[in-house]
């Protein structure tokens, strides 16, 4: 396929940060004096962090509002996305050459606009994308298809054209089920490895390396 236009999600993806995000829920609780139920990580994994405050508001009876738990958590990874989070190996090299091709590239994510300017402004990375979608201004999580339809219609590229890159199955899944290519990245939070290599069109690993995606666009 000719890749007119990319859709990259951040953790895990773009960034190596899917570990914060990993035990950020249980250590949210646990910061508010609250006892989390085994398996709570993976409960929240597939939500928003709007959808993660509303669901701890829910199952835990938090006396603080939504929004207050939103803001509780993002206090707890804010400086891991201001002062540390770094790109993975090989993807600016990868950015590098879809720039020169002319493809159009956006990230679509689950974590606040704040973090990830944050993040790109640090390690100058801004210039290679032409929009930022969350899912939280978008107004649903990855368990559907509005984020990358958003993302689309600002590419302004044809979905055969248009290439979605996540780390996450749920995610992979969603974008694939909606008509899009996708690329699997590799990132070992992920646990379901078998199943997005058989869903993912390309698979690339990590390091990152163009030549993985370069063979993929010229099949």
């Amino acid at each position: 396929m000719k890749i007119k236009g990319a859709i990259f999600d951040f953790d895990g993806t773009l960034f190596d940060s899917m570990f914060i995000w990993d035990t950020a829920g249980e250590s949210y609780l646990t910061s508010v004096g609250v006892t989390p139920r085994q398996g709570v990580n993976e409960a929240v994994c597939a939500l928003s962090l709007s959808q993660t405050a509303s669901y701890f508001k829910r199952e835990y009876a938090l006396p603080m509002t939504t929004e207050q738990i939103e803001n509780g958590i993002n206090r707890m990874v804010e400086h891991f996305y201001y002062d540390e989070v770094q790109p993975k190996k090989g993807m600016r090299e990868l950015l590098e050459e879809l720039r020169r091709e002319g493809v159009g590239c956006v990230i679509a994510t689950a974590t606040d606009r704040h973090l990830i300017e944050a993040a790109l402004r640090r390690c100058s990375m801004e210039r290679y994308f032409d929009g930022i979608f969350t899912c939280t201004e978008v107004g649903s999580g990855k368990d559907e298809p509005d984020i990358f339809r958003a993302c689309l219609k600002t590419l302004g590229t044809d979905r055969e054209n248009t290439v979605v890159f996540e780390d996450a199955l749920h995610a992979a899944a969603t974008a694939k089920c909606d008509g899009f290519a996708v690329v699997g990245v590799y990132d070992k939070s992920e646990r379901h490895q078998s199943e997005m290599k058989a869903l993912c069109d390309c698979y690339i690993t990590d390091p990152v390396h163009p030549d993985e995606l370069r063979r993929f666009a010229s099949d």
